[in-house]
Formats: C-alpha cells, structure tokens, sequence
C-alpha cells in the first residue's frame, strides 16, 4: 500500500471506492451505503482469513472487525493481514508484534532478521518438488515437433507491444502520439522482397476469419516467417469516444485471430502465431 503522490480534487473517490461502487452492483447490492458495503466485504474478508487455520487461538471475526474500527477500505484490510501474520501482534495477543501503525512509524523500515527457507512448506505438489515438466505438456511434445516440422511456406502473426504505446488508453494522449506511425506490420527484408512489399506501403493481411490493412515496416528484428502486428488499437469503430485515438486508429489485429484456433494440451486459445497471408493492397 503505497501513498498518493499527488492529492485528487476534493470529492475524487479513490479507486477502491469505484471498484467497490462497481462489485455493488454486481452483487445486487448497489443501494447499500458505501460504508456499510465496505464493512460487509471486510467482514467476509476477516472470516475467511480465520477459517484458513488461524494461528492466533480464540480470534474471532467479531474481534477482528470491533479492533480495526475507524478505518475503511485497502488500508483495514493491510492491517489485518499484518496482524494476522508471522510477525503480527495477533490482535494484542503479541504486544510486540507489527500493526500498519508501527509499519508507517518506522520511517526507515523494519529489520526482521534473516530470511528463514520455507520452500518445502508453499510447494504443494505430490512431489514436492516444483515440476517443470508436466506430463500433460511433455506427452504433447511429438504432436509439437511434428507440427514445427511442417514447411509450408506460410507466415505466422505475432503482437508486439510499443515502448510508448503500451496500452491503447495512452492511444489518447497527444504528446504519446507524435511522431512516426507504430501500428504498422513489421516483416523481414527477405518476405517483403518476396512479396513485392515496401517500407511505408500498403499491405492487406488477412487469416482465416478477417482482413485489415496496415502499412508496411521492413526490419530485421524479425526472422522470415514472422509478421508482427501491435495489439490496442483499431480505434475507427462507431462507438469509439477518444478523438486523439480516433486520429491515429490503427487496425484491429484481434479481428485476425481465429475462433477455432485452440492449444490442444490446455484447450486456451491461440492468439500468437495465426496462420496469415501477406499481399500488397491496391
């Protein structure tokens, strides 16, 4: 928990409080006063630390809430957990124990003595060890390699992420977008040679389920093989209300990935290495 560094305008409700607004109303519960739906959450929070085997004998959750009365949000929560802990007072029961009061009087921090190893203890695999090769993904490894040794010719779509542009809301923000385009198509000088593609022209992608047209960045970051599109922008539907994005809308490379694209060890979707086909658009 870290403090603000730059005070809101007064009556700014801090983002616990809209996120906390925002569950309200997903639990039914968007007439309860904001206090009262912080204590309740509060409460469901202290019980369940409790069930999970509390150190601190005859700790009720009533205790827990009567205790840590007069504060609210993030903050009560940080200090119950550093009570509940290893080095907690356990609610007076270790006087000399931390509360979020002694952490924040302590300008220079706390010296807690050495680390102490308790791997063994948070490893809870049949082993007991941490395995790194599972047998569902190491059973999968043939169909892997004879997949790999596939030549078929093809180009294979990544994302990328852009220093400046690392989200799409920073899309919206004039000083992140000047400048040189960066939702562009980054291919390899040997596949824009082959394909007839120049720096700064237009080249229509397309994959199984949709097209887009984006223009071309030639760079040897990238093996043959490999095009790379960014992800976040696309910002020229309809709906779209940032008018700096607007201006600098990009394309959409999640109208690229395919529907029935699915890992077969995991069953998650594939969203890297999408099937395309690159040509120049006219």
């Amino acid at each position: 928990m870290t403090a603000v560094a730059v005070s809101p305008p007064s009556g700014t409700p801090d983002t616990w409080e809209v996120l906390s607004a925002i569950s309200a109303r997903l639990m039914g519960f968007g007439s309860l006063p904001a206090k009262d739906l912080d204590d309740f959450i509060f409460r469901r929070f202290a019980e369940g630390a409790i069930d999970e085997n509390c150190p601190w004998p005859g700790l009720t959750a009533d205790e827990v809430v009567d205790k840590l009365q007069g504060t609210t949000g993030p903050e009560r929560l940080v200090d119950m957990l550093l009570r509940f802990g290893p080095h907690g007072d356990g609610f007076g029961r270790r006087p000399e124990g931390l509360t979020l009061a002694k952490v924040r009087a302590a300008e220079h921090g706390l010296d807690l003595g050495p680390l102490e190893p308790r791997l063994r203890e948070v490893i809870n695999t049949t082993s007991g060890v941490i395995e790194l090769a599972p047998e569902l993904m190491v059973n999968d490894m043939p169909r892997l390699r004879a997949h790999m040794a596939k030549k078929n010719g093809g180009l294979l779509l990544i994302g990328r992420r852009d220093l400046r542009c690392t989200d799409s809301f920073t899309h919206n923000l004039p000083a992140l977008m000047k400048g040189r385009d960066r939702c562009t198509l980054h291919i390899s000088p040997r596949d824009a040679g082959r394909i007839g593609l120049s720096d700064g022209a237009s080249a229509r992608i397309t994959s199984r389920v949709g097209s887009v047209v984006a223009p071309v960045e030639i760079t040897d970051d990238l093996m043959p093989g490999v095009v790379s599109l960014p992800h976040g922008w696309g910002h020229d539907v309809a709906d779209a209300r940032q008018r700096v994005a607007r201006e600098h809308a990009g394309v959409n490379a999640n109208l690229l990935s395919d529907n029935r694209a699915y890992d077969e060890a995991s069953g998650t979707a594939v969203l890297f290495g999408t099937p395309v086909t690159v040509e120049p658009s006219v």
